[in-house]
């Protein structure tokens, strides 16, 4: 009569599972988010170059230009003494109103992209131009721009709240 005793149900895999086998026999899922991460970033890197070619295969007489065109040169934080490379292809919206894409490298491997609306008008000595855009709160919020530009070259002071700096670059 002793080993009439029920046996209880026994759970299958109350052996092979544990935390530790969980993540022993799982695909670690940081490659994945990290490869959506850069696709993402990478995809506004891409159409960016894809302008920026095409304006090179497409460029417009600097006489006629005005602000319209590719430029390169740099961006300089006076806050913190970051620096790194800027290109920019400015098209033009309307007579009074371009569309500058910015492409910023920050420590030679990070970019960041962003547009920013410029009003200008003509100076003596090419253009004045002012401008603003919201680039997010983890970015610095909004971005003043202020800058001059002629056949060759282009400056522009920029401020946020936390930064502020200027921008040289030469048409190319």
């Amino acid at each position: 009569m002793g080993n009439d005793i029920p046996k209880l149900p026994v759970y299958v895999l109350q052996d092979t599972f544990s935390l530790m086998h969980f993540f022993k026999t799982r695909v670690s899922l940081l490659p994945l988010f990290l490869l959506l991460i850069g696709s993402l970033l990478g995809a506004g890197c891409f159409s960016f170059n894809r302008e920026w070619k095409k304006a090179a295969s497409n460029p417009i007489p600097v006489a006629d230009a005005g602000l319209q065109g590719r430029w390169e040169g740099s961006w300089h934080s006076d806050s913190n003494g970051h620096t790194g490379k800027l290109r920019c292809v400015v098209t033009k919206t309307n007579d009074l109103v371009y569309r500058a894409r910015f492409h910023a490298k920050y420590m030679k491997v990070l970019s960041f992209g962003y547009t920013v609306p410029l009003e200008a008008e003509q100076a003596t000595n090419g253009f004045s131009f002012s401008g603003e855009a919201n680039l997010g709160r983890l970015a610095g919020g909004v971005y003043h721009y202020e800058g001059h530009a002629d056949a060759t070259n282009f400056f522009s002071t920029y401020s946020c709240k936390y930064d502020h700096g200027t921008f040289q670059m030469t048409r190319r």
